[in-house]
């Protein structure tokens, strides 16, 4: 069986169908959906910084030279103690294939290599086993949950916090 190969890029407009599916589609997200979104709003991002911003961004997932998904990340904290919350969202046939958690290593090592930030966070939904393996793969280290964090699907639901410290293996 041959190994999938994965790396990050820079988001480039003809990826924006992907993100409009991403907000139009119900289900295609997966565990993530949150409902319909504005479907213009990824190609003003766009237009406006690349997905590049000095406090979030975004990178596709490419594996096997095919656009599977996109990583993001985001500042949070407060103050002076700021650090990356990440997700990612893969399409359907690129689940289960280890591109997620090869994503992931790929995005903690480019924050950690490219900012000072101490630490980086991932929350996930108790039933998602497979990002939960995933983070853990990646040497995320489960810090909690958060109960009645997330409203979804008409109901508040718990959320679980993973995090990885700068020199964590």
């Amino acid at each position: 069986m041959n190994k999938t190969w994965v790396r990050l890029r820079p988001v480039v407009e003809s990826d924006l169908g992907m993100f409009r599916r991403f907000v139009t589609e119900p289900g295609l997200a997966g565990p993530a959906w949150s409902g319909y979104r504005e479907p213009t709003g990824p190609a003003r991002r766009f237009a406006e910084d690349g997905f590049l911003g000095e406090h979030d961004g975004r990178l596709m997932v490419e594996a096997d030279e095919t656009a599977a998904g996109f990583v993001s990340w985001e500042s949070t904290g407060t103050g002076w103690s700021r650090y990356w919350s990440i997700g990612i969202i893969l399409l359907p046939e690129w689940r289960g294939r280890g591109v997620g958690w090869r994503a992931q290593t790929l995005l903690c090592d480019y924050l950690f290599a490219n900012s000072a930030a101490p630490r980086i966070e991932a929350r996930t939904q108790p039933e998602n086993i497979p990002e939960q393996k995933a983070l853990e793969k990646v040497g995320f280290l489960s810090e909690g949950i958060l109960r009645s964090a997330e409203f979804r699907d008409g109901a508040w639901r718990d959320v679980l916090v993973y995090g990885k410290l700068r020199g964590d293996r």
